[in-house]
């Protein structure tokens, strides 16, 4: 987390580019797979990318990303199914010093269960905090849509461990990022599915499960998928 309540520099200009003058994104409900007309002319921020079986990067294998930013100059997203097992939120904050070791157990309970993830490759080092509109930090807090919020100060760490955080909330370590036109070559390749995204998936506690549901959301089985681009 950033101590400052600032957003990382390379975030705060992603989140700008994609919500100052951003093209409308494809039709409501639309799901899309390699070579869609939506995927080419809209963007993607607040809907999910979901890896296909193909994917040939192993960082992105079975991966669900909820997308902050995507414009011309670039996209970010941040996993949701990808937990850290080396660190609970209890430990974060510890090594923070938010609480000190002995106020461990004095955690509200959602506190003690909010799962900590791994956000992607980029800038592992800073923690960001997807989380459900009903909190709000001005000057910290960016919102993706009308459910989804995206925070990287300290103090939502605090808020929640005083038990005033928002309702939902996930913790990641980092981010995937994307120069432009990096994520639409990937999508023309068959590399990434997409579809709406809603706050039970990516808030849900079945953290191995999000991705056969996101699939399901999309309406794949996926054992039917292939290397052949097409329409999901």
């Amino acid at each position: 987390m950033d101590p400052e309540g600032k957003r990382p520099d390379d975030l705060r200009r992603r989140a700008r580019i994609a919500t100052e003058g951003r093209k409308p994104r494809g039709g409501a409900g639309a799901a899309s797979g390699a070579g869609d007309d939506s995927a080419a002319g809209g963007y993607l921020d607040g809907q999910l990318l979901v890896a296909m079986p193909v994917m040939g990067d192993p960082r992105f294998e079975r991966s669900v990303i909820y997308m902050c930013a995507h414009s011309a100059e670039g996209a970010m997203g941040i996993m949701v199914n990808r937990p850290l097992a080396s660190i609970d939120f209890p430990q974060l904050l510890v090594q923070l010093n938010i609480i000190g070791k002995a106020e461990r157990i004095e955690l509200p309970e959602n506190a003690e269960a909010l799962k900590v993830l791994s956000g992607g490759p980029v800038d592992t080092g800073h923690g960001f905090v997807l989380h459900s509109s009903d909190f709000f930090i001005e000057k910290a807090t960016l919102p993706i849509d009308k459910d989804i919020c995206l925070t990287s100060s300290v103090d939502i760490l605090k808020a929640i461990a005083k038990g005033a955080g928002p309702k939902h909330a996930i913790l990641a370590l980092g981010y995937a990022g994307w120069r432009a036109g990096q994520l639409e070559a990937e999508i023309q390749g068959n590399g990434w599915l997409h579809c709406d995204a809603d706050p039970e998936l990516v808030f849900g506690d079945d953290v191995e499960e999000k991705y056969s549901r996101a699939l399901r959301k999309i309406g794949i089985d996926p054992g039917m998928l292939s290397n052949v681009a097409g329409h999901a």
